[in-house]
């Protein structure tokens, strides 16, 4: 029974392990528009034309269109499949598949070119770091087919000098890489072949068909050579094709072992040898190989998810007879349609899982062997054998995956531990983070599909009383579905017990609630790609304060955390140990971390992420601000978002930097060449921005959401108190922007500073995106930029709201929200501000305690009201205001409330 039991928990550990591991895809290919003729059958694949069309009856195309469907929960039907892909656009499926397939880094050859096909660094969209391999025949029929074109001369050495300078020259931007001569002349490859031969097989290539498409084996061998020379000086790794492909390849030459005078070659000991697609007829060759020659590794994508179960299962196996699993690496071979890197990543989980459990077994590994293994099948081994350093601007191992952060599962002390609750995350027309909490076991089993129920109220409710606002149209009668969107789901980096996911709302699963803002958000997502074929990016800039506990006169309160300036080494150095634990648990949940640093408040920072599709921005601000208040609450701090937390200090934004592209490339940006360019926009940029500057007096309602948040939005705060814009205008608060490698007369794009902390990131996105369309649809077009301090020109420009009531009435007469975001969430959400704006200087909203509300709540003009009320309560007796401040909330329950001389100057310069 002990033995039953040990073998049960092993397996739950693995299984753990395989599930949760943020893997990187060592091989892989482009993505494609849906509009693609290359057809989707191909996704389940290799064949081609009359062979194709037999491919829905094999066992991989079976179970692989029900394991799509389920993702997609739609029918499994390659209709209702191929339905459901062109109706969601290539942005919503890749989030889901690349969400679902939790994969951190992929690396691609774009040597393979398909119809409407993107371009490998089209890809971070999706993924949080891309890598490209290089292909080195591609890169050798481009050199001939265009040296032919400019009618140069070619001979083996003109074209030997350009080969080996076009690979040294990107190798610092490349993290390896790849052959496909198993397709062209085999794999025995002669690495002695001589130049004569060569100059042969050269003169062969230029008199044939054109374009150039080399097959000549003598000199491909002499390009393999050539290239894989230039690989080991510069420690690079070559992956080689091997095993089954499509029918262009004659697969009794695509054995590995073909490789041996290669790898006998003394020039060539300490090379990096890939052998991709699990060699596969050929598994138990390639695992040979790999055990006797030290520069032969070994990666299985392609075997797995094309082969049936078994037959996965079975050459996984192989490869792992004798190769040492330090050498064996995941990959998907994904290609065309992100379903691929789905299924690759999905199916290679289930079969290492079973690999390891039954070696685990069989007595071939232990627990802890199993679980590195994992580690470095998924994730390590291509750590160390890739150039990482090399990707794209600053990426390293540390970058991706912290390795302070250690899953439990792999945490020595802690194996014997499992999840233990499950948190479901939403946040409300309010603003407010909240959650259910349901016990694993119960959420695994039945709440993943099912969801919980949630009463309609729920979105009614306001921050500062749990109860739902007059006019919402919302009650206690009735109730939804709070359904997990599990591609969200993450471990909780600071309570590693628990998971959380984020949640959507569903009258039943499957079916949306017009109410739900995360669905608002893609809803209109999917509109923009439909209607315009673009995605909007978004970038969020957070500031935040951190406060501690300080005893003043015998009373605790909250104080700043630092008093440095602006951009302070002193203070970031204060708060550096915070700040790095708080990165570093944010980098663990897949978010990139572009820069940090102590913003110009008393104790105030702020951190950067990258630019994504916006729906995926919306959730990771959602988790960021989660691990940030959290880090902090465990080191007995306080983190606050909260818009204007010192009236005589700055305010904290949720600044949001926004772009639009369309297949990947940014087309916001202008052109020197276009004569619609005006501004450094293109056309499309400045009608979308004038839709957003037309409408922003109502965006306010859903991107300052509080009383507070315009005592933060005044003139001199860089925080955008006039109706303009302006290019690098930080008073405006619409701001054009110029970041390094673009023309100075271009603009990349426009920073939002209207935008706070205290807003839900899905509402204020699609408040933004929905006046951008109605930009685009009518061709609005812009005023003139402000060039100079809006304060300056006060007399020409309009104020924005000056308070939440203008801002709430701006919205009141403004359809277009309703016409895109639904007239019942819009009309919520009036409510909502309304009855916050109608409350901020009543005992009710005064009276309460939470980290961003009550007092926090009020503006200026509410906290004078408040203070003289607070005067003759108590009688009229001289009091100072903050003993008068602290009686209060005393007689409230409220023993230590969080105020200080700090909080309000003008009221203690009286005293």
């Amino acid at each position: 029974m002990a033995a039953t039991e040990s073998s049960y928990r092993s397996r739950n550990l693995i299984r753990e392990a395989v599930d949760t591991i943020q893997v990187i895809d060592a091989h892989a290919h482009n993505l494609v528009e849906v509009e693609s003729e290359f057809p989707f059958l191909r996704c389940f694949s290799e064949a081609e034309g009359e062979a194709l069309s037999f491919a829905p009856h094999s066992l991989s195309f079976k179970r692989s269109l029900r394991d799509i469907a389920e993702l997609y929960k739609c029918e499994p039907s390659l209709d209702k499949v191929e339905d459901h892909r062109k109706s969601e656009g290539l942005v919503s499926i890749s989030s889901k598949c690349f969400g679902a397939a939790n994969i951190s880094a992929v690396f691609i050859d774009d040597g393979i070119v398909f119809d409407k096909m993107l371009d490998w660094q089209s890809h971070k969209s999706f993924v949080p770091v891309v890598g490209r391999i290089l292909r080195i025949e591609h890169l050798a029929e481009t050199i001939l087919n265009e040296e032919k074109c400019s009618g140069s001369k070619v001979t083996l050495d003109s074209f030997t000098e350009v080969l080996v300078t076009k690979i040294k020259s990107v190798t610092d931007k490349i993290v390896g890489m790849k052959s496909i001569a198993a397709y062209r002349s085999g794999l025995e490859i002669d690495p002695c072949v001589s130049q004569i031969e060569a100059e042969k097989g050269l003169l062969q290539e230029l008199n044939g068909s054109k374009p150039i498409r080399i097959t000549n084996k003598s000199f491909i061998d002499y390009i393999f050579t050539r290239s894989l020379e230039v690989a080991v000086s510069f420690d690079l790794p070559l992956q080689i094709h091997t095993g089954f492909g499509d029918k262009d390849l004659d697969l009794r030459k695509s054995n590995p072992l073909h490789l041996r005078t290669i790898l006998e070659d003394k020039r060539f000991a300490k090379s990096k040898i890939v052998l991709l697609h699990a060699s596969y007829p050929f598994s138990k060759e390639a695992s040979y190989l790999a055990s006797v020659y030290s520069q032969v590794y070994l990666d299985f994508g392609l075997a797995i998810p094309k082969l049936s179960v078994q037959g996965m299962i079975s050459s996984l196996k192989e490869l792992l007879e004798l190769a040492p699993t330090k050498k064996v690496m995941f990959s998907t071979d994904g290609y065309a349609f992100p379903e691929t890197f789905y299924l690759g990543a999905r199916r290679s989980r289930d079969v290492v899982f079973t690999v390891l459990s039954d070696a685990c077994g069989d007595g071939d590994l232990t627990l802890q062997e199993a679980l590195e293994a994992v580690k470095d099948i998924f994730r390590e081994n291509a750590l160390r054998l890739y150039k990482l350093n090399s990707i794209a601007g600053l990426i390293n191992s540390e970058n991706i995956f912290p390795h302070n952060i250690v899953p439990k599962y792999f945490n020595d002390s802690q194996n014997g531990e499992d999840v233990v609750f499950v948190r479901l995350i939403w946040v409300d027309a309010s603003g407010q983070h909240r959650c259910r909490v349901v016990p694993a076991g119960r959420f695994y089993e039945e709440v993943k599909t099912k969801g919980v129920g949630l009463t309609h109220a729920s979105m009614a409710m306001l921050s500062f009383i749990d109860g739902p606002a007059e006019g919402t149209n919302l009650t206690a009668v009735g109730e939804i579905r709070l359904v997990p969107d599990m591609t969200t789901i993450s471990r909780i980096p600071w309570s590693p017990k628990e998971e959380m996911v984020l949640a959507e709302m569903h009258v039943k699963p499957g079916e949306e609630w017009e109410y739900c803002p995360r669905s608002a958000l893609l809803r209109v997502t999917k509109f923009l790609q439909k209607e315009f074929s673009l995605v909007m990016n978004a970038g969020f800039e957070n500031e935040f304060y951190i406060l501690k506990k300080i005893t003043r006169n015998g009373i605790e309160e909250w104080g700043p955390f630092d008093l440095g300036p602006y951009c302070s080494s002193s203070s970031f150095d204060t708060a550096s140990s915070i700040l790095q634990e708080a990165c570093s648990f944010i980098q663990s949940l897949n978010i990139s971390v572009e820069q940090l640093h102590a913003e110009a408040g008393k104790g105030q920072f702020e951190f950067a992420f990258k630019y994504l599709p916006c729906n995926l921005a919306a959730d990771n601000i959602i988790y960021a601000r989660e691990v940030i208040r959290s880090v902090a609450r465990k080191h007995g701090l306080l983190a606050t978002f909260l818009p204007k937390y010192y009236l005589n200090d700055m305010g904290s934004g949720s600044h949001v930097h926004l772009s639009l592209s369309d297949n990947g490339q940014n087309v916001f940006i202008g052109s020197e060449n276009d004569p619609e360019t005006h501004y450094g926009m293109s056309k499309v940029g400045q009608n979308f921005l004038a839709g957003v500057y037309n409408h922003l007096p109502s965006i306010l309602a859903f991107t300052a959401p509080l009383p507070n948040s315009y005592d933060r939005i005044k003139p001199d705060t860089c925080s955008g108190a006039y109706h303009c814009w302006g290019k690098e205008n930080r008073e405006a608060p619409l701001r054009t922007a110029c970041p390094p490698g673009v023309p100075l007369e271009l603009v990349s794009n426009f920073e939002i500073k209207s935008f706070d902390g205290c807003a839900n990131p899905h509402l204020g996105l699609v408040s933004i995106l929905a006046a951008g369309i109605d930009g685009l649809r009518r061709g609005l077009t812009l005023p003139e930029p402000i060039e100079t301090y809006p304060l300056d020109q006060s007399a020409n420009l309009k104020r924005l709201p000056k308070d939440l009531g203008e801002a709430v009435s701006a919205l009141e007469g403004d359809d277009i929200f309703k016409e895109f975001i639904g007239e019942k969430l819009v009309t919520a959400i009036i409510a909502i501000r309304k009855v916050i704006f109608q409350e901020k200087g009543t005992d009710r909203l005064l009276g309460t305690d939470t980290w961003h509300s009550g007092l926090w709540y009020m503006d200026k003009e509410s906290m004078d009201s408040a203070l003289s009320s607070i005067v003759e309560k108590v009688g009229g007796v001289e009091r100072s205001v903050e003993d008068l401040l602290l009686l209060y909330h005393r007689r409230l329950g409220h023993p230590s409330f969080p105020v200080s001389s700090r909080l309000y100057p003008p009221l203690f310069e009286k005293d």
